[in-house]
């Protein structure tokens, strides 16, 4: 497995070729996804294969939306699959991959520990001091689509928010609470 090969044929693809007006779904989305699961396998206690296939999945996750937005999640399977082969991964390796990626999918179902480390990794924002900053570009995005006015998105917010959950004990301890602080944050920007 030529992992850091890989990492740097789908990084500079993406750099290349994603929409430039992706601008949550953008190539600091996927570093900071990256981040996100390298730590929280580091303090799950992920070592050696199933590491570096976490943090390949990471990198393929949303490579999807070179195609188009819509089960964007399967395409970046599809997408692992043709390119993954040439790095010397398996059919087995490439199949966890596609898992994992297929657990970033909205809702979340993860039914590994990988899985849940990259369902954590890809919301991991939400707990974060960033939030806000990082919200902006999602809602910038989401107007490319079609538009949505501010307490629409905010409503959205608390929604979504309101139902999502951490997976993993790490991301449960370090994100859970600051994640409910953005939630009280979003709701008092709400109409009475």
């Amino acid at each position: 497995m030529q992992f850091t090969e890989a990492k740097s044929f789908i990084l500079n693809k993406l750099k290349k070729e994603l929409p430039k007006y992706l601008s949550y779904h953008s190539i600091a989305h996927i570093k900071d996804v990256y981040q996100a699961a390298d730590m929280l396998a580091k303090e799950e206690g992920i070592k050696g294969e199933d590491r570096k296939l976490l943090l390949t999945a990471a990198l393929f996750h949303d490579s999807g939306f070179l195609v188009q937005q819509k089960d964007h999640e399967r395409i970046s399977c599809e997408i692992a699959a043709e390119h993954l082969p040439r790095f010397g991964y398996t059919a087995e390796q490439i199949k966890k991959i596609s898992g994992m990626i297929m657990a970033t999918k909205i809702p979340q179902k993860p039914h590994t520990q990988l899985e849940q480390i990259i369902a954590d990794a890809d919301l991991d924002y939400l707990g974060r001091d960033d939030f806000f900053k990082i919200g902006d570009n999602l809602f910038a995005e989401i107007n490319m689509y079609s538009y949505m006015d501010e307490n629409q998105w905010n409503q959205l917010q608390v929604d979504f928010m309101s139902k999502h959950h951490y997976f993993t004990p790490t991301a449960i301890k370090l994100r859970k609470e600051k994640k409910e602080k953005n939630l009280d944050l979003v709701k008092s920007k709400l109409p009475a």
